[in-house]
């Protein structure tokens, strides 16, 4: 057991740098700080400030092109230019992390049983059935559902909140001194995220670990945070305690992130949407949807008899915990998943059972951002061509036309038109969300289904998507399905709230009667799991909460 002020992680006149193109691109500047055993120090910033790269760099886990310069010592240990042998030592053991999007952490080929017991044996003496037991322990300590089950599946078979979970749990096994956490709580739903903190809490307590949280979530800041580092364009801009930076920042910078941060309650009131006897474009009725027998994976019914509509230039948000299938509405509502039984109509067309000629027409009719960015481009591609791709198949442009269309869409997500000719592993997550976003928009669609759109993108970024989003479909018109677990930015957007749970919908209506009267013991679980970007109250709300459990 490390004592209680031993530093555990101290970084001094540390930077990263990628070479592009024949020139040293910074990253990160000169950074210097020190995480105590017990501590959590959040580093903060907007997508590209350079969060993400500074601390895969700790750890030697970037690309061959980058390089990094200082000092950054684990327990009094020189951890940049070590052998790979001794990083191999640290990795997993002492020093564990949380990567962003787990869909391309994990490998796709072993199950998620597989992967936290490798990391079990590979530092511990201990047999594959005790090792196996413990991946199990660790899956149960993270609730994802039916450990014994689960501990069998691959990453494909898992809901992006539950991929999040197994990941942590892996990060867990060998109970590290640091654990660096980037996005931690990204795709998670409110509940879910308000039970990983408590656990990461709870490591921090039980073990006397350092954490190193790097995300955009001012929510999760405040309910975790110790310290806060506050970087934009590779520099630190404003460091001091949670207190400090949220009550008196001091930075300009600092003050136009925390005025970003959306907050539940405190949304502008929606103008209603004038129906006047309109067609729905998006008519669900009685839909159910299951996953077919795999090998030893039962058939499991994933939407149970779920009825909603949505009419033009409306918006509605579908909430619910991860699993409770949110995604799986969206991807049937445009004809990426067989339907069971039921109806699935877009503009009055029948989906459940048309053609894939059929299909193909329909679909020009909508747009889909998907939850998970990495995985949903094509890693071959430039973006430009990916954004592209919709416009070109439709027959709408070609040559110059069409590149003056992506430069277009590209300044439409307020991304640089040179952009075009980068590959998606040369942006970060929230670029990579908003090259999604722009490929969606591609064909102006007649129905948007948002997966979680705004689930990589910090909360500057995200403010001018949501002002982007509603400008685009104030002049659009079109309709949308917004899927997210933030029930502050559903608040921003939305005219109707659906709630699902187990793969029911268990309460509908109107925006300020679902959020300040919700009906259903479940809603009013959900609302009180909102973290709340102040500190004071934050930790009012967590006393309040466990001392009702």
């Amino acid at each position: 057991m490390t004592s209680a002020r031993e530093a555990i992680l101290e970084v001094e006149n540390y930077s990263v740098e990628f070479w592009v193109d024949g020139v040293w691109y910074p990253a990160a500047i000169d950074m210097n700080f020190t995480v105590n055993a017990g501590q959590v120090l959040a580093i903060v910033g907007e997508s590209g400030s350079g969060k993400s790269s500074s601390s895969m760099g700790l750890m030697s886990l970037l690309a061959t092109n980058a390089r990094t310069s200082g000092s950054v010592r684990v327990k009094g240990i020189e951890m940049l230019g070590t052998s790979k042998a001794n990083l191999r030592k640290y990795r997993g053991k002492e020093v564990a992390y949380i990567f962003q999007e787990p869909m391309t952490a994990l490998n796709p080929v072993y199950t998620i049983g597989f992967q936290i017991i490798e990391t079990i044996r590979n530092h511990f003496n201990v047999g594959p059935t005790e090792a196996r037991q413990r991946a199990i322990e660790l899956l149960t300590l993270v609730e994802l559902p039916d450990p014994e089950t689960s501990v069998d599946k691959f990453p494909h078979q898992l809901s992006g909140g539950q991929r999040q979970r197994a990941m942590i749990a892996q990060a867990l096994a060998c109970d590290p001194s640091l654990l660096i956490a980037d996005e931690p709580t990204t795709a998670l739903d409110v509940t879910v995220q308000a039970e990983i903190i408590e656990l990461m809490r709870n490591l921090k307590d039980k073990l006397n670990s350092a954490v190193l949280l790097i995300t955009h979530d001012m929510g999760v800041v405040a309910d975790l945070a110790d310290d806060i580092l506050v970087m934009k364009d590779g520099f630190t801009v404003e460091t001091g305690t949670a207190d400090q930076i949220f009550n008196r920042p001091q930075h300009p910078y600092t003050q136009q992130l925390l005025a970003a941060v959306p907050k539940l309650g405190f949304a502008q009131a929606r103008p209603s949407v004038h129906l006047d006897n309109a067609q729905p474009v998006l008519e669900l009725q009685n839909l159910v949807i299951e996953y077919p027998k795999r090998g030893r994976i039962p058939a499991f019914t994933a939407v149970k008899d779920l009825s909603l509509t949505i009419f033009p230039g409306e918006i509605v948000g579908l909430v619910g915990e991860s699993g409770s299938g949110k995604t799986t509405v969206g991807r049937a509502a445009i004809g990426l998943l067989p339907v069971k039984s039921g109806s699935i109509k877009i503009n009055g067309q029948e989906i459940a059972g048309a053609t894939q000629k059929e299909l193909s027409g329909i679909r020009r009719a909508t747009g889909i951002v998907f939850q998970d960015p990495a995985s949903s481009l094509n890693p071959r591609l430039p973006i430009g061509e990916s954004i592209g791709e919709p416009i070109l198949l439709a027959g709408l442009a070609k040559g110059e036309e069409l590149q003056r269309k992506v430069e277009d869409l590209l300044e439409q997500v307020e991304l640089p038109r040179a952009y075009r000719n980068r590959y998606p592993h040369e942006l970060s997550g929230g670029q990579r969300q908003r090259v999604g976003i722009a490929r969606a928009l591609a064909l102006t669609p007649d129905l948007l289904i948002a997966d979680e759109p705004t689930s990589a993108l910090d909360v500057s970024v995200q403010a001018r998507f949501l002002d982007l989003l509603l400008e685009l479909q104030a002049e659009l018109k079109f309709a949308c399905l917004f899927i997210s677990h933030d029930l502050a930015v559903v608040d921003i957007l939305a005219h109707r709230i659906a709630v699902m749970q187990n793969g029911q919908l268990v309460e509908a209506g109107m925006r300020d009667q679902i959020l300040k009267n919700p009906q259903d013991p479940y809603t009013q679980r959900l609302i009180a799991a909102v973290p709340v970007p102040d500190p004071a109250v934050q930790r009012a709300r967590r006393e309040a909460r466990l001392g009702r459990d």
